[in-house]
């Protein structure tokens, strides 16, 4: 998604390895928005996910955020519909070892979170093998489109301010 994101900014992402991610900043137009242009600092780690709270960490360092509903992290979720996109602000980790990670670094868990759904295994599949596991062919457009949807999400985000953002996105 941060790729995505990145290609529609025409911001490419390149290696940090102080920061061990991918990182890229950005301009975002706000057309109809009072901000105008925003800068977006893309961070995508290149750790396993269970210690993606590192990068976190250097990035809200590194661009001097001072409150960490200033960080917004896109994630996978179990308990949404493939494709489905739901905006949340701070919450638990509700087993995500990313999110727990993230949490742990940043010292609060109130950063903000862009969730794209992924469903549930079709079996009592484990979890970390469904997430890990290949896309089936049927549900790669509901997904793809959720991650084109994520993107918007995250610019409506920085440009409107995250309780629009949330009107909009988490009553569909």
């Amino acid at each position: 998604m941060v790729l995505k994101l990145g290609e529609r900014a025409s911001a490419p992402l390149k290696s940090d390895r102080r920061m061990r991610a991918l990182v890229s900043l950005a301009r975002v137009a706000c057309p109809g928005s009072q901000v105008g242009n925003v800068s977006l600092a893309l961070v995508f780690p290149q750790t396993y996910m269970n210690e993606s709270g590192f990068s976190a960490k250097v990035a809200f360092r590194r661009y001097e955020l001072t409150q960490t509903d200033q960080v917004i992290v896109v994630h996978d979720d179990l308990d949404l519909a493939t494709g489905t996109v739901r905006i949340k602000k701070g919450g638990g980790y509700g087993g995500h070892n990313g999110l727990n990670s993230v949490g742990t670094h940043l010292r609060d868990n109130g950063y903000l979170r862009v969730r794209i759904g992924i469903g549930r295994p079709p079996s009592r599949e484990a979890g970390a093998n469904y997430v890990l596991s290949r896309v089936p062919k049927v549900e790669r457009e509901s997904l793809d489109d959720g991650v084109s949807r994520a993107c918007e999400a995250v610019i409506r985000i920085v440009c409107d301010g995250v309780d629009r953002a949330m009107n909009e996105f988490n009553s569909k």
